[in-house]
């Protein structure tokens, strides 16, 4: 089984009422130059929108913090999702 299939069995409980990553997009848009957390996401979560904002789907998080430990310029502000709410692996 590949990694796609594996990830595919996973369930994610969404949290509609509030995101458990948050971005400081002026932090974000001043400072940040290289944007580690578009190329280090393992479920490729970050894109920049027509504005030139990052946005993030929360929805689709593992919770490995990996965009957090990346930011260089702490314009994430990230923690794991409420109780009740975020990925389920369902294997391995």
């Amino acid at each position: 089984m590949n990694i796609e299939a594996k990830l595919g069995l996973d369930v994610f409980q969404i949290d509609s009422e509030q995101s458990h990553i948050l971005i400081d997009q002026e932090v974000c848009q001043s400072r940040c130059t290289i944007r580690y957390c578009l190329h280090v996401c393992p479920a490729d979560l970050y894109e920049l929108n027509e504005n030139g904002e990052m946005t993030v789907d929360y929805e689709g998080c593992l919770e490995c913090g990996t965009c957090y430990i990346a930011c260089r310029e702490d314009a994430l502000e990230w923690h794991y999702p409420r109780a009740g709410y975020g990925v389920q692996y369902r294997f391995g």
